[in-house]
């Protein structure tokens, strides 16, 4: 299994930005005739998360999705970071050239190297 941190050029600025989840998603609910004080906190699904960046970006998120599907799949990683897994460095490589001519210099990814267990 491979991890590659994804990069987006920012609609606003044009600099290099990732998608990280800063606070739980809470959903609760409105009730007409009483107070619900029930809320339920959790992450955002990989795809959820980049879907929500939609216009943030200058390049097209869903677009991107469809072609982090074809190599692998989007995981939120230790409830932060925004990564993509593949099963191996080929698919990884492949993902990376399909992300440059789509995108040109508007979305890629890093490889997050595995570390060695002391």
């Amino acid at each position: 299994m491979e991890r590659a941190m994804l990069w987006f050029k920012c609609a606003a600025m044009h600099d290099p930005v990732r998608p990280v989840i800063k606070r739980q998603a809470a959903i609760g609910w409105e009730a007409k005739n009483r107070q619900v004080d029930l809320v339920i906190e959790g992450p955002l699904k990989g795809d959820e998360l980049l879907k929500r960046m939609n216009g943030w970006f200058t390049a097209d998120v869903y677009k991107a999705l469809e072609i982090f599907k074809l190599y692998g799949k989007l995981k939120v990683l230790d409830d932060y970071d925004l990564v993509v897994e593949t099963q191996d460095m080929t698919q990884m490589e492949s993902l990376s050239k399909n992300l440059a001519e789509a995108f040109q210099e508007e979305a890629w990814i890093e490889h997050m190297p595995r570390r060695k267990l002391a």
